[in-house]
């Protein structure tokens, strides 16, 4: 006997003890597939047997079974389930989480199962017990399908049961294995000249009956194919000879049902445009109408309420899918998808109302769907709604998939009117998702997570490191809506042995030729502050785009997400003239966009860092030199008494020196900053643009381009110095090395090397996107005063990365994952998850030395 169970279903095995149910389970499910009363007995009282423990022994049974069933996974129940009122909360835990409850019954003789029983010790009840089950069961089987159960498979003997086969069905809504790339088009409603158009516009062609796309596209409709156009039945022919092909495929809307119920001779109101339908139908010859009616019959009654596409990526519907019911079938699931979730109540133009499913979805998968009419399709939380009403006058809507490009055609007039005016949405109103992002959730940064990203899979974000951030963001940060990126930190390159030196290019160029890089990129270490800068061509980009209002055209901010100027004129006209220097070298035309991120350094460092300068850095310098340089003239003073003190007057000397060069070394960093005109801003990255994050271009196209912009400004903007190094090539790391030695010993901090390509993944890792390769007198701001004494050296030569660089490729990831979900129109929150975890890993206990 073969016996067909849906992928996602409750098993429900009946029959009483001994009847082979535990073993049965066995033999044709995964052990995480069967939960046993037994064992839950066991687990509750330490005894399988203790019937005295069987009402915790089910409470847990159905606790667990409730937990498998919500997350969508095969669930066994090996019980004996022979009573009514023991498998009536199955079946109350199948309809909750839209499972089909199927039962197994093992009905075999009273006699074979007491013989089973008298060789198990544990089963040490008489021959009533299992006479009382069998024939409760024999009562029951009858009404197992009255009971609800979708199947019902009856084995009466040993050999059937032995001869039993299962295959595990998919559901017919599961298409997870068509990854597309899809074209999903929204409410057609009759209008056929529309449809053909669109199709064409896409790039489908004409063959025989049917269209299909010479690149193997597929089309996707959401239904409500019929209905108040002018070429109802040419609409339904079209879309019914794709899906025949197999050139597209199709969900029902609530239209195409009713008319599907009228055709089957159900009695339905003729209202909302079905009178149409049905007169394009009577004006269809005899000889044709009822081989016709019986064909498109068939082929509405075949359509699936939804699908689950793309490896469970995308999910298309007529009306929308919840999260909690995507991939599951049950009456209430096929309603949703036709209907959407209704109050009951009715608005002022009749129509009913709608809860906001889209506002509330947390799912994973993109949502595409139609129903309800808009002006322009709008994400909202990764839904998106297609239907922008063609018949209406609007227009008919498709969404390349996985592009996410929406393309439509205007529709040729009005065929119908609207119960509820289609008003145009204005330049300066703020989407539904940017409403909705004005409020964030805690729930959705806090606690302890685990985010997905796309170049270093799961990364861990510990819930105490979670809170911290959350206090940074909360109490210092800039308007949420600006930060859809912080930088990531970047890890020394090794420890060099050279003598006098912590580090050296070296070591950065054998670690990249180790990981298989050959060509690297050498960029000059600007001596500033890390700066993200976002500037929009208009204020009316900054609100389109951002959601932002009467905050100007953008935002420079720091690595922890904080206003980088005091002065809100000093910013905004640093972006004026930014903004300038980018229309002037064609950058928003060369990039089809009004909106660009910049990673950048900002000098002077002493612009940010004034008050860490004065309270810090000058407070141990000027301590230094006072007490210092007294001790030396106190030392000279008692050695020209005779007295033997060279040795020690050399070291307090070599001290005072080291002060000194502490001193001569931060103030490089500081200049009086009186003006826009005293500062200096480098990008060296342009990390995003409107639906582009840039991360796929090598780091000379980021050199070159952004340095057409500099020259448009040179008083403002400084085009980053950089070499291109061959790590292979001698001769070439000699140069870079040269020249690294020359910008370190005129006080320049050094130098940043990067793999020329942007990121670079190993077969089973990323590589470092950059390391830096700091000078001599720098890491003296470091390390300290006297980090170059002898003793010092080869204390600090010690020091470990691995924590650092792990680090680093982690906030990396992270980052651009933020950048690429913005860019795709994911919302804000999801946005944050990854932006907010960049600064949560900033609180590990890592050498903030390094």
């Amino acid at each position: 006997m073969k016996i067909t169970i849906p992928e996602l279903s409750l098993v429900v095995l009946v029959g009483a003890s001994g009847a082979g149910k535990s073993s049965f389970a066995k033999k044709h499910f995964q052990p995480t597939e069967v939960i046993s009363s037994d064992f839950c007995r066991g687990l509750v009282s330490d005894d399988e047997n203790n019937q005295a423990a069987s009402r915790d022994a089910f409470d847990l049974l159905h606790y667990i079974a409730a937990k498998r069933l919500a997350a969508g996974k095969l669930t066994v129940i090996d019980a004996t389930n022979v009573q009514a009122e023991d498998r009536k909360p199955l079946l109350a835990l199948a309809k909750e989480y839209h499972c089909l409850p199927v039962a197994i019954a093992l009905n075999l003789p009273e006699q074979v199962c007491h013989d089973r029983n008298q060789h198990r010790p544990d089963r040490n009840f008489g021959f009533h017990v299992v006479q009382r089950q069998s024939a409760a069961m024999r009562r029951n089987l009858r009404n197992l399908k009255r009971e609800g159960f979708r199947y019902v498979y009856t084995l009466n003997s040993p050999e059937d049961i032995e001869a039993v086969s299962i295959q595990i069905q998919p559901l017919w809504n599961n298409r997870k294995s068509e990854r597309g790339p899809f074209d999903i088009i929204g409410d057609i409603h009759g209008c056929y000249d529309e449809l053909a158009a669109l199709l064409q516009k896409l790039g489908y062609e004409i063959t025989e009956s049917y269209y299909s796309h010479p690149q193997g596209r597929k089309a996707v409709f959401l239904g409500d194919l019929v209905d108040r156009g002018n070429r109802i039945l040419d609409t339904l022919n079209l879309v019914r000879n794709m899906v025949v092909a197999g050139t597209a495929l199709c969900v029902p809307g609530n239209h195409d049902m009713k008319l599907m119920r009228k055709l089957q001779g159900k009695n339905v109101k003729i209202t909302h445009g079905l009178d149409k339908t049905l007169a394009e139908i009577d004006a269809l010859s005899e000889d044709t109408r009822q081989v016709y009616l019986q064909e498109i019959t068939q082929f509405l009654d075949s359509l699936i309420s939804h699908y689950v596409l793309d490896d469970g990526n995308l999910v298309v519907a007529h009306a929308g899918m919840k999260a909690a019911l995507q991939g599951r079938g049950s009456g209430r699931v096929r309603d949703f998808a036709l209907y959407g979730e209704t109050t009951g109540e009715t608005d002022a133009f009749g129509l009913p109302v709608r809860y906001d499913w889209a506002a509330e979805y947390r799912g994973k998968a993109i949502v595409v769907y139609g129903h309800t009419p808009v002006i322009e399709p709008q994400w909202l939380n990764g839904t998106i709604d297609i239907d922008t009403g063609c018949v209406y006058g609007g227009k008919l809507t498709a969404l390349r998939y996985p592009e996410k490009e929406i393309v439509s055609v205007a529709a040729k007039q009005a065929y119908c009117e609207s119960a509820k005016p289609f008003l145009p949405v204005e330049d300066t109103a703020l989407t539904t998702q940017q409403q909705l992002d004005d409020v964030l959730d805690l729930d959705d940064v806090l606690g302890k997570r685990i985010i997905e990203t796309r170049w270093h899979g799961k990364i861990g974000i510990r819930e105490e490191n979670a809170i911290a951030a959350l206090e940074v963001m909360s109490r210092f940060a800039a308007n949420p809506k600006w930060l859809i990126y912080l930088p990531p930190t970047m890890s020394p390159c090794e420890t060099s042995k050279q003598p006098g030196l912590l580090e050296h290019p070296l070591q950065a160029f054998t670690y990249y030729q180790n990981q298989g890089v050959s060509q690297v990129i050498c960029e000059e270490k600007h001596m500033g502050s890390r700066a993200i800068v976002i500037v929009c061509q208009s204020e009316q980009a900054a609100l389109k785009h951002f959601g932002i209002e009467s905050e100007g055209i953008g935002i420079c901010y720091t690595r922890t997400g904080r206003r980088f100027f005091n002065s809100p004129e000093l910013e905004t006209q640093m972006l004026a003239k930014l903004q300038t220097a980018l229309t002037t070298s064609g950058f928003w035309q060369e990039f089809n966009t009004s909106w660009v991120c910049l990673d950048c350094e900002l000098m002077p460092w002493s612009a940010k860092a004034q008050e860490l300068l004065q309270r810090q850095y000058a407070a141990v310098g000027a301590a230094s030199q006072v007490s210092l340089n007294s001790a030396v003239a106190a030392l000279k003073q008692a050695a020209s008494r005779t007295i033997e003190l060279e040795s020690c007057l050399a070291h307090y000397q070599q001290r005072a020196e080291m002060a000194d060069s502490y001193v001569a070394a931060y103030r490089r960093y500081c200049w009086q900053v009186d003006s826009i005109a005293d500062f200096k801003l480098a990008p060296f990255h342009i990390l995003a643009t409107q639906q582009q994050v840039h991360t796929d271009k090598n780091h000379i196209w980021h050199m070159e381009t952004i340095a057409k912009a500099c020259n448009c400004d040179p008083a403002l903007l400084l085009a980053t110095n950089y070499q291109v190094v061959d790590v292979n090539d001698s001769s070439s790391t000699e140069t870079a090395i040269a020249w690294w030695e020359e910008l370190t010993s005129q006080g320049g901090e050094g130098i940043v090397v990067k793999p020329l390509d942007f990121v670079v993944k190993n077969d089973r890792f990323l590589v470092q996107p950059a390391v830096k390769c700091r000078g001599r007198e720098y890491l003296r701001i470091i390390y300290g005063a006297e980090y170059t004494a002898t003793e010092n050296l080869d204390r600090l030569r010690s020091r470990g990365l691995s924590k650092k660089r792990s680090l680093a490729l982690r906030e990396f990831a992270l980052g651009i994952e933020a950048l690429e979900r913005f860019t795709q129109s994911e919302p804000l929150r999801r946005v944050h998850e990854c932006v907010f975890g960049i600064l949560a890993l900033e609180s590990e206990p890592i050498d903030p030395r390094l």
